[in-house]
């Protein structure tokens, strides 16, 4: 099914405008939830805190990957040089990412979704697996395996790139800026020791919450080779303290992201009632929370 076979161009209109009020807001109030996950952290000082603030950290880092995603798509503001600034520096280089290398892969992910040639198989595509091959996925998660293997491929990709591009367009150079303004910030204010919550949460606590969200979006889906996006791609409903971890910024609503891609994360809550009260959601289960998820994914 296409969009277009229920809704007109203008229904669809609706839902695709940006808001950059709304786009302001988010980045705002993700970067907010940092500022005070350290400042609650650096206030009471203890192994249970630093523990808590690491897993909260994560679920930031998430939701910077939520907004970078968006602005990949060049959905999250109304103009292109917003979403590639704001998105580059703002959202992409905190958590080591790069946003043009990230929407170009992104890209073949949605033009090849439901087929073999999907090049984001690899994260999905043995599920639902055994609960003994899921403990050793977290496992590796959260010793930080899987951290340790992404900073490297990002730490090579980097250095080829070196040379190639303007100093300013060169990934390490702007995560290495935006980082150590993390670090200098938290330095000024006598709490230089906390930023290493930042690069522990990315290298275990991110790395596990970004596995449960592909696992969410496309992992034992009713056919993974199916081309209809109902099919090949799944919609959690959430509880609101799963958003903190899991699902920031609606990214909940991936299989109405995949019916119209263009359409910005803080219209995808009205655009799935849209969806469903067109009809097109009939024969479409959706779980309530990841709970329900994982006993899909990961029977017993």
């Amino acid at each position: 099914m296409k969009i277009t076979d229920i809704a007109t161009r203008e229904e669809i209109g609706r839902f695709t405008e940006r808001n950059d009020w709304k786009a302001i807001g988010y980045v705002a109030f993700n970067w907010a939830g940092v500022a005070l996950i350290f400042a609650c952290v650096a206030l009471w000082t203890n192994p249970l805190s630093i523990l808590a603030g690491i897993a909260l950290l994560g679920g930031r880092q998430l939701g910077f990957a939520a907004l970078m995603h968006d602005c990949g798509h060049r959905t999250l503001f109304s103009t292109a040089h917003a979403n590639a600034v704001i998105g580059q520096w703002l959202c992409a280089y905190p958590i080591l990412s790069d946003q043009p290398r990230y929407a170009a892969g992104h890209q073949k992910h949605h033009a090849f979704a439901g087929t073999e040639e999907d090049p984001d198989l690899p994260n999905y595509q043995a599920y639902p697996i055994s609960r003994a091959s899921f403990r050793r996925k977290i496992l590796r998660d959260i010793t930080g395996q899987t951290g340790w293997k992404s900073l490297r491929a990002t730490w090579r990709r980097g250095k080829r790139e070196i040379g190639k591009t303007p100093w300013s367009g060169n990934a390490l150079a702007g995560h290495g800026i935006v980082n150590g303004a993390m670090f200098a910030v938290l330095f000024a204010v006598g709490e230089g020791p906390l930023y290493l919550m930042w690069p522990v949460a990315y290298m275990t606590a991110y790395m596990l919450i970004a596995r449960l969200r592909q696992v969410a979006e496309h992992g034992a889906v009713p056919d993974l080779f199916d081309i209809d996006p109902r099919a090949n791609t799944r919609t959690t409903l959430v509880r609101w303290w799963e958003k903190l971890f899991v699902s920031p910024f609606h990214l909940n609503y991936h299989l109405e992201h995949h019916f119209q891609a263009n359409v910005p994360c803080y219209n995808l809550p009205a655009f799935h009632a849209f969806l469903e009260s067109r009809g097109v959601f009939e024969e479409t289960e959706f779980p309530h929370g990841y709970g329900e998820l994982l006993n899909k994914a990961v029977p017993a």
